[in-house]
Protein backbone atom coordinates (compact mmCIF):
# COMPACT_ATOMS: atom_id res chain seq x y z
CA UNK A 1 0.00 0.00 0.00
CA UNK A 2 0.90 3.43 -0.70
CA UNK A 3 -0.40 6.49 0.98
CA UNK A 4 0.64 9.84 2.64
CA UNK A 5 0.50 9.37 6.24
CA UNK A 6 0.68 6.63 8.03
CA UNK A 7 -1.55 6.82 11.19
CA UNK A 8 -1.01 4.09 13.64
CA UNK A 9 -3.77 4.04 16.40
CA UNK A 10 -7.93 4.74 16.23
CA UNK A 11 -8.46 7.09 19.29
CA UNK A 12 -9.19 10.40 18.80
CA UNK A 13 -6.33 11.76 18.19
CA UNK A 14 -5.46 9.67 14.90
CA UNK A 15 -9.09 9.45 13.86
CA UNK A 16 -9.46 13.24 13.84
CA UNK A 17 -6.16 13.51 12.24
CA UNK A 18 -7.41 11.34 9.38
CA UNK A 19 -10.61 12.97 9.12
CA UNK A 20 -8.96 16.90 9.16
CA UNK A 21 -6.59 15.42 6.35
CA UNK A 22 -9.65 14.19 4.21
CA UNK A 23 -10.45 17.47 4.14
CA UNK A 24 -7.62 18.87 3.09
CA UNK A 25 -6.99 16.54 0.03
CA UNK A 26 -4.43 14.26 2.25
CA UNK A 27 -4.43 10.67 1.83
CA UNK A 28 -3.66 8.42 5.21
CA UNK A 29 -4.23 4.88 6.46
CA UNK A 30 -5.04 4.13 9.91
CA UNK A 31 -4.22 1.00 11.60
CA UNK A 32 -6.08 0.04 15.06
CA UNK A 33 -5.10 -3.55 16.97
CA UNK A 34 -8.62 -3.29 18.61
CA UNK A 35 -12.26 -4.06 16.87
CA UNK A 36 -14.27 -1.42 15.67
CA UNK A 37 -16.90 -2.53 18.22
CA UNK A 38 -14.09 -2.40 21.00
CA UNK A 39 -13.18 1.07 20.55
CA UNK A 40 -16.71 2.35 20.31
CA UNK A 41 -17.73 0.43 23.34
CA UNK A 42 -14.52 1.45 25.55
CA UNK A 43 -16.65 3.90 28.39
CA UNK A 44 -14.57 6.74 29.29
CA UNK A 45 -14.60 10.12 30.41
CA UNK A 46 -14.73 13.41 28.20
CA UNK A 47 -14.39 16.54 28.78
CA UNK A 48 -13.87 18.93 26.46
CA UNK A 49 -12.39 22.27 26.34
CA UNK A 50 -14.38 25.16 24.10
CA UNK A 51 -11.29 25.20 21.48
CA UNK A 52 -11.75 20.99 21.16
CA UNK A 53 -15.79 22.11 20.78
CA UNK A 54 -15.19 24.31 18.11
CA UNK A 55 -12.18 22.12 16.10
CA UNK A 56 -14.84 19.25 16.20
CA UNK A 57 -17.92 21.60 14.83
CA UNK A 58 -15.11 23.20 12.18
CA UNK A 59 -14.84 19.48 10.90
CA UNK A 60 -18.43 18.91 10.67
CA UNK A 61 -18.57 16.01 13.52
CA UNK A 62 -19.90 18.09 16.09
CA UNK A 63 -23.61 17.41 15.24
CA UNK A 64 -24.43 14.51 17.85
CA UNK A 65 -21.98 16.41 20.53
CA UNK A 66 -24.08 19.24 20.24
CA UNK A 67 -27.37 17.02 20.49
CA UNK A 68 -26.26 14.95 22.62
CA UNK A 69 -23.50 16.63 25.27
CA UNK A 70 -24.31 18.33 28.47
CA UNK A 71 -23.05 21.93 28.31
CA UNK A 72 -21.89 23.33 31.47
CA UNK A 73 -20.76 26.82 32.62
CA UNK A 74 -19.34 26.03 35.76
CA UNK A 75 -18.05 23.75 38.29
CA UNK A 76 -18.35 23.75 41.63
CA UNK A 77 -15.37 22.86 44.64
CA UNK A 78 -17.00 21.20 47.82
CA UNK A 79 -14.83 21.71 50.97
CA UNK A 80 -15.10 21.90 54.20
CA UNK A 81 -19.07 20.87 54.33
CA UNK A 82 -19.45 23.39 51.18
CA UNK A 83 -19.96 24.07 47.99
CA UNK A 84 -18.09 26.73 45.94
CA UNK A 85 -19.11 27.42 42.21
CA UNK A 86 -16.54 28.50 39.62
CA UNK A 87 -18.14 30.36 36.80
CA UNK A 88 -16.71 29.45 34.27
CA UNK A 89 -18.47 30.92 31.33
CA UNK A 90 -18.68 34.44 33.38
CA UNK A 91 -15.28 34.33 34.41
CA UNK A 92 -14.08 33.21 30.68
CA UNK A 93 -16.73 33.60 27.97
CA UNK A 94 -16.27 30.11 27.22
CA UNK A 95 -17.83 26.74 28.24
CA UNK A 96 -17.04 23.26 28.19
CA UNK A 97 -18.97 20.21 27.45
CA UNK A 98 -19.54 17.08 29.32
CA UNK A 99 -19.48 14.26 26.16
CA UNK A 100 -17.91 10.95 26.72
CA UNK A 101 -14.77 9.91 24.85
CA UNK A 102 -16.03 6.89 22.95
CA UNK A 103 -19.35 9.12 21.55
CA UNK A 104 -16.45 11.17 19.99
CA UNK A 105 -14.84 8.20 18.41
CA UNK A 106 -18.16 6.77 16.95
CA UNK A 107 -18.43 10.31 15.19
CA UNK A 108 -14.73 10.02 14.14
CA UNK A 109 -15.36 6.47 12.51
CA UNK A 110 -18.66 7.42 11.17
CA UNK A 111 -17.25 10.09 9.26
CA UNK A 112 -14.24 8.16 8.23
CA UNK A 113 -16.39 5.66 6.73
CA UNK A 114 -19.41 7.56 5.28
CA UNK A 115 -15.91 9.97 3.32
CA UNK A 116 -14.73 6.02 2.54
CA UNK A 117 -11.25 6.39 4.62
CA UNK A 118 -8.73 3.68 4.82
CA UNK A 119 -9.47 1.98 8.63
CA UNK A 120 -8.01 -1.21 9.03
CA UNK A 121 -9.35 -2.43 12.21
CA UNK A 122 -7.63 -5.50 14.32
CA UNK A 123 -4.12 -5.63 13.40
CA UNK A 124 -1.34 -7.13 14.68
CA UNK A 125 2.31 -7.28 14.97
CA UNK A 126 2.94 -3.59 13.68
CA UNK A 127 6.42 -2.47 13.07
CA UNK A 128 8.02 0.62 11.33
CA UNK A 129 11.01 1.65 10.06
CA UNK A 130 13.01 4.13 8.04
CA UNK A 131 11.47 7.02 9.83
CA UNK A 132 15.10 8.72 9.66
CA UNK A 133 14.72 8.84 5.74
CA UNK A 134 12.01 10.27 3.54
CA UNK A 135 10.11 6.90 3.08
CA UNK A 136 9.40 5.72 6.14
CA UNK A 137 7.12 2.08 6.15
CA UNK A 138 4.93 -0.14 8.70
CA UNK A 139 4.42 -3.13 8.24
CA UNK A 140 1.71 -5.28 10.25
CA UNK A 141 -0.40 -8.28 10.18
CA UNK A 142 -4.51 -7.47 8.94
CA UNK A 143 -6.89 -10.81 8.33
CA UNK A 144 -4.09 -13.38 8.44
CA UNK A 145 -2.14 -11.62 5.65
CA UNK A 146 1.37 -9.73 6.31
CA UNK A 147 1.16 -6.61 4.78
CA UNK A 148 3.19 -3.18 4.28
CA UNK A 149 2.65 0.39 3.92
CA UNK A 150 5.18 2.94 2.39
CA UNK A 151 4.28 6.53 3.30
CA UNK A 152 5.55 10.09 2.99
CA UNK A 153 5.07 10.48 7.26
CA UNK A 154 4.10 8.43 10.01
CA UNK A 155 1.69 9.42 12.95
CA UNK A 156 2.17 7.48 16.21
CA UNK A 157 -1.28 7.92 17.87
CA UNK A 158 -1.21 4.37 19.70
CA UNK A 159 -1.35 5.14 23.24
CA UNK A 160 0.80 5.12 26.26
CA UNK A 161 1.77 1.13 25.55
CA UNK A 162 1.79 1.88 21.97
CA UNK A 163 5.05 0.60 19.32
CA UNK A 164 5.37 4.34 18.35
CA UNK A 165 7.32 5.75 21.03
CA UNK A 166 9.96 3.67 21.35
CA UNK A 167 11.08 3.86 17.85
CA UNK A 168 12.54 7.35 19.14
CA UNK A 169 15.88 5.87 20.74
CA UNK A 170 16.05 6.78 24.45
CA UNK A 171 19.44 8.65 23.58
CA UNK A 172 17.36 11.19 21.43
CA UNK A 173 14.69 11.94 24.17
CA UNK A 174 13.94 12.45 27.79
CA UNK A 175 10.90 10.89 29.47
CA UNK A 176 9.42 13.22 32.19
CA UNK A 177 7.26 10.77 34.97
CA UNK A 178 5.34 11.01 38.22
CA UNK A 179 3.85 8.16 39.63
CA UNK A 180 0.85 9.14 42.53
CA UNK A 181 0.32 7.64 45.54
CA UNK A 182 -3.35 7.03 45.04
CA UNK A 183 -5.74 6.50 42.10
CA UNK A 184 -9.81 6.67 41.38
CA UNK A 185 -12.39 4.37 42.20
CA UNK A 186 -15.10 5.00 39.13
CA UNK A 187 -18.37 4.02 38.81
CA UNK A 188 -21.15 4.17 36.48
CA UNK A 189 -24.71 4.60 37.97
CA UNK A 190 -28.28 4.30 36.99
CA UNK A 191 -29.64 7.19 38.60
CA UNK A 192 -30.71 10.85 37.73
CA UNK A 193 -27.62 13.36 37.81
CA UNK A 194 -26.60 14.56 41.25
CA UNK A 195 -25.83 18.03 40.07
CA UNK A 196 -25.97 20.17 37.60
CA UNK A 197 -22.37 20.61 36.93
CA UNK A 198 -19.20 18.74 37.97
CA UNK A 199 -18.37 18.55 42.16
CA UNK A 200 -14.95 18.03 42.96
CA UNK A 201 -14.92 17.67 46.49
CA UNK A 202 -11.89 17.45 48.88
CA UNK A 203 -12.29 16.13 51.84
CA UNK A 204 -10.07 14.18 55.01
CA UNK A 205 -10.64 10.75 53.71
CA UNK A 206 -10.09 11.67 50.56
CA UNK A 207 -11.47 13.26 46.98
CA UNK A 208 -14.48 12.62 45.29
CA UNK A 209 -15.89 13.59 41.62
CA UNK A 210 -19.81 13.92 41.09
CA UNK A 211 -20.33 14.07 37.03
CA UNK A 212 -22.60 12.93 34.54
CA UNK A 213 -22.73 10.63 31.56
CA UNK A 214 -25.99 11.25 30.48
CA UNK A 215 -29.59 12.26 31.48
CA UNK A 216 -29.93 8.72 33.35
CA UNK A 217 -26.28 7.77 34.19
CA UNK A 218 -23.99 9.44 36.61
CA UNK A 219 -19.66 9.16 36.17
CA UNK A 220 -18.29 9.01 40.07
CA UNK A 221 -15.36 8.62 41.50
CA UNK A 222 -13.47 8.59 45.02
CA UNK A 223 -9.56 8.57 46.02
CA UNK A 224 -8.16 4.95 46.27
CA UNK A 225 -5.04 3.08 46.67
CA UNK A 226 -4.28 1.89 43.28
CA UNK A 227 -3.10 -1.72 44.68
CA UNK A 228 -6.60 -2.02 45.66
CA UNK A 229 -9.25 -4.51 44.08
CA UNK A 230 -12.80 -3.76 43.31
CA UNK A 231 -13.77 -6.88 45.08
CA UNK A 232 -12.69 -5.53 48.67
CA UNK A 233 -15.41 -2.54 47.92
CA UNK A 234 -19.50 -3.73 48.49
CA UNK A 235 -21.94 -1.40 47.05
CA UNK A 236 -22.62 -0.10 50.18
CA UNK A 237 -18.91 0.74 51.20
CA UNK A 238 -18.76 2.41 48.32
CA UNK A 239 -22.01 4.46 48.52
CA UNK A 240 -20.97 5.13 52.28
CA UNK A 241 -17.68 6.80 51.21
CA UNK A 242 -19.25 8.67 48.55
CA UNK A 243 -21.57 10.05 50.98
CA UNK A 244 -19.52 11.16 53.49
CA UNK A 245 -16.77 12.77 51.11
CA UNK A 246 -19.51 15.00 48.96
CA UNK A 247 -22.39 15.55 51.75
CA UNK A 248 -22.39 19.28 52.23
CA UNK A 249 -23.82 21.23 54.99
CA UNK A 250 -26.95 22.70 53.39
CA UNK A 251 -29.01 19.30 52.87
CA UNK A 252 -27.97 18.28 49.16
CA UNK A 253 -27.25 14.52 49.19
CA UNK A 254 -25.94 12.22 46.28
CA UNK A 255 -28.24 10.14 44.20
CA UNK A 256 -27.84 6.63 44.16
CA UNK A 257 -29.17 4.05 42.03
CA UNK A 258 -27.52 0.52 40.69
CA UNK A 259 -23.96 0.34 39.76
CA UNK A 260 -23.11 -1.10 36.61
CA UNK A 261 -19.47 -0.78 36.53
CA UNK A 262 -16.82 -0.66 38.80
CA UNK A 263 -12.55 -0.15 37.82
CA UNK A 264 -9.74 1.85 39.63
CA UNK A 265 -7.26 3.40 37.38
CA UNK A 266 -4.06 4.98 38.61
CA UNK A 267 -2.76 8.26 37.98
CA UNK A 268 0.39 9.75 36.36
CA UNK A 269 1.88 12.43 35.02
CA UNK A 270 4.00 11.50 31.75
CA UNK A 271 5.50 13.79 29.12
CA UNK A 272 8.28 12.01 26.50
CA UNK A 273 10.55 15.16 24.20
CA UNK A 274 10.56 15.85 21.90
CA UNK A 275 7.63 14.66 20.13
CA UNK A 276 9.20 14.03 16.54
CA UNK A 277 12.10 12.09 15.71
CA UNK A 278 12.51 12.18 11.46
CA UNK A 279 9.42 11.61 10.00
CA UNK A 280 7.56 9.56 12.95
CA UNK A 281 5.71 12.37 14.69
CA UNK A 282 3.56 11.15 18.01
CA UNK A 283 0.55 12.91 19.34
CA UNK A 284 -2.20 12.23 22.47
CA UNK A 285 -1.21 9.51 25.42
CA UNK A 286 1.51 7.88 22.96
CA UNK A 287 3.18 11.35 23.93
CA UNK A 288 2.13 12.60 27.24
CA UNK A 289 -0.46 11.32 30.14
CA UNK A 290 -1.75 13.54 32.86
CA UNK A 291 -3.78 12.72 35.75
CA UNK A 292 -7.65 13.44 34.99
CA UNK A 293 -8.28 15.86 37.38
CA UNK A 294 -7.77 18.43 35.14
CA UNK A 295 -9.84 17.00 32.39
CA UNK A 296 -7.25 17.50 29.83
CA UNK A 297 -6.32 14.14 28.21
CA UNK A 298 -8.31 14.36 25.16
CA UNK A 299 -8.33 18.06 24.82
CA UNK A 300 -4.19 17.63 24.54
CA UNK A 301 -4.53 14.82 21.99
CA UNK A 302 -7.05 17.23 19.64
CA UNK A 303 -4.43 19.90 20.31
CA UNK A 304 -1.51 18.00 19.22
CA UNK A 305 -3.58 16.74 15.70
CA UNK A 306 -5.03 20.31 15.06
CA UNK A 307 -0.90 21.03 15.19
CA UNK A 308 -0.52 18.22 12.94
CA UNK A 309 -2.87 18.79 10.43
CA UNK A 310 -1.17 22.25 9.77
CA UNK A 311 1.62 21.65 9.58
CA UNK A 312 1.13 18.94 7.13
CA UNK A 313 -1.20 21.50 4.77
CA UNK A 314 1.84 23.58 4.57
CA UNK A 315 4.29 20.67 3.56
CA UNK A 316 1.34 19.00 0.87
CA UNK A 317 0.00 22.45 -0.11
CA UNK A 318 3.18 25.20 -0.10
CA UNK A 319 5.90 22.80 0.40
CA UNK A 320 6.96 24.56 3.79
CA UNK A 321 8.49 22.18 6.38
CA UNK A 322 8.46 24.50 9.00
CA UNK A 323 4.89 23.86 10.80
CA UNK A 324 6.60 20.36 11.09
CA UNK A 325 9.92 21.47 12.49
CA UNK A 326 8.07 23.51 14.83
CA UNK A 327 5.43 20.73 15.88
CA UNK A 328 6.92 19.43 19.14
CA UNK A 329 8.10 22.62 20.84
CA UNK A 330 4.81 24.11 19.86
CA UNK A 331 2.73 21.10 21.22
CA UNK A 332 4.72 20.73 24.44
CA UNK A 333 4.11 24.55 25.08
CA UNK A 334 0.50 23.24 25.39
CA UNK A 335 1.29 20.03 26.90
CA UNK A 336 3.49 21.27 29.45
CA UNK A 337 1.09 24.00 30.80
CA UNK A 338 -1.28 21.06 31.16
CA UNK A 339 0.57 19.14 33.04
CA UNK A 340 1.12 21.73 35.28
CA UNK A 341 -2.57 22.51 35.84
CA UNK A 342 -3.77 18.64 36.34
CA UNK A 343 -1.04 18.54 38.93
CA UNK A 344 -2.08 21.66 40.73
CA UNK A 345 -5.96 20.15 40.93
CA UNK A 346 -4.40 17.10 42.05
CA UNK A 347 -2.18 18.31 45.04
CA UNK A 348 -5.09 20.47 45.43
CA UNK A 349 -7.81 18.21 46.23
CA UNK A 350 -6.50 14.68 46.84
CA UNK A 351 -5.57 13.69 50.42
CA UNK A 352 -2.14 12.59 50.69
CA UNK A 353 -0.80 10.17 53.11
CA UNK A 354 2.88 11.57 54.39
CA UNK A 355 1.14 15.60 53.85
CA UNK A 356 1.29 17.34 57.98
CA UNK A 357 -1.21 18.76 59.55
CA UNK A 358 0.69 21.99 58.59
CA UNK A 359 0.27 20.76 54.76
CA UNK A 360 -3.44 19.91 55.12
CA UNK A 361 -3.98 23.48 57.10
CA UNK A 362 -2.35 25.03 53.91
CA UNK A 363 -4.24 22.82 51.09
CA UNK A 364 -7.26 24.42 52.62
CA UNK A 365 -6.35 27.66 53.23
CA UNK A 366 -5.29 27.58 49.01
CA UNK A 367 -9.04 26.48 48.42
CA UNK A 368 -10.39 29.08 50.59
CA UNK A 369 -8.11 31.71 48.78
CA UNK A 370 -9.21 30.73 45.13
CA UNK A 371 -13.25 30.85 45.93
CA UNK A 372 -12.26 34.00 47.66
CA UNK A 373 -10.53 35.89 45.04
CA UNK A 374 -11.78 36.77 41.15
CA UNK A 375 -7.91 36.82 40.15
CA UNK A 376 -7.36 33.16 41.52
CA UNK A 377 -10.94 31.50 40.41
CA UNK A 378 -10.76 33.29 36.50
CA UNK A 379 -7.04 31.51 36.61
CA UNK A 380 -8.63 28.33 37.57
CA UNK A 381 -10.96 29.12 35.03
CA UNK A 382 -8.96 29.70 32.40
CA UNK A 383 -7.03 27.02 32.28
CA UNK A 384 -9.78 24.31 33.13
CA UNK A 385 -11.83 25.68 29.67
CA UNK A 386 -8.53 25.96 27.41
CA UNK A 387 -8.27 29.45 27.30
CA UNK A 388 -5.11 30.13 26.42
Amino acid sequence: MRTQVAIIGAGPAGLLLSHLLHLNGIESVVLESRSRADIEATIRAGVLEQGTMDILNEAGVGERMRRDGALHHGVELAFGGRRHRIDLTGLTGKAITVYPQHEVIIDLVAARMEAGGALLFETSKVEMSGIDGTRPSVTFEHDGQARRIEADFVIGADGFHGVSRPMIPQSQRQDYQRIYPFGWFGILVESPPSSDELIYARHERGFALVSTRSPTVQRLYLQCDPRDSVDNWSDDRIWSELHARTETNDGWKLKEGRIFQKGIIGMRSFVCAPMRSGRLFLAGDAAHIVPPTGAKGMNLAISDVKLLANALDGYYRRGSEEGLDSYSSDALKRVWRAEFFSWWMTRLLHTFDDASPFERQVQLAELENIVASRALSTALAENYVGAF
